[in-house]
């Protein structure tokens, strides 16, 4: 394998991790796929490329492939990918656990909405021109509406600190004359 082809190989491997990372599934699995294709299948760059592989597989909904190929992986002459391998098979064919529905938060499809609508709520939110927030401005709070009818907690607590740095001016005054 030529130094040039390996630096290609790597190129679309990182391009393959910045898809996945950013929830691009079925694009890095495209990426990882030629990846795979252009290095050495039992290099140590050609087994973390297969594990990242496996993981865009179970995100796309590919999990028999993911299992198919992590059995693969487990006969990899690189010890660290096939320990991974074997824990991802063990994770991947782990029964799917029930969720209850309070656990779950729905997320609306804003496919649904019209495209006038879709309009009508960006029109809402302006940016400046150069696309940078503001910074929102303090809340100030009206003084007036403030409860200060039943502040003896901190008298009680001004009391209780006062008493205690007497007692311990005291006993710094005792101790230096002891």
């Amino acid at each position: 394998m030529s130094a040039e082809s390996l630096e290609i190989a790597r190129a679309i491997f990182q391009t393959g991790k910045v898809a996945f990372e950013s929830g691009q599934y079925r694009e890095a699995v495209e990426n990882l796929e030629k990846a795979s294709t252009l290095v050495a299948r039992n290099s140590r760059l050609g087994g973390e490329v297969q594990l990242w592989l496996v993981t865009a597989y179970e995100a796309a909904g590919r999990t028999e492939d993911a299992i198919a190929l992590c059995q693969q992986l487990k006969r990899h002459p690189y010890s660290e990918t096939s320990k991974q391998a074997r824990r991802l098979v063990y994770i991947l064919q782990a029964p799917k656990l029930q969720r209850p529905s309070e656990w779950m938060t729905e997320i609306p499809d804003l496919g649904a909405l019209s495209d006038n609508e879709s309009k009508i709520r960006i029109a809402a939110k302006p940016r400046n021109s150069s696309g940078i927030k503001k910074p929102t401005e303090p809340e100030f709070l009206d003084l007036s509406q403030v409860n200060t009818s039943d502040n003896r907690f901190i008298w009680l607590a001004l009391i209780v600190i006062s008493l205690t740095l007497l007692y311990l001016a005291w006993l710094s005054n005792n101790s230096v004359t002891s």
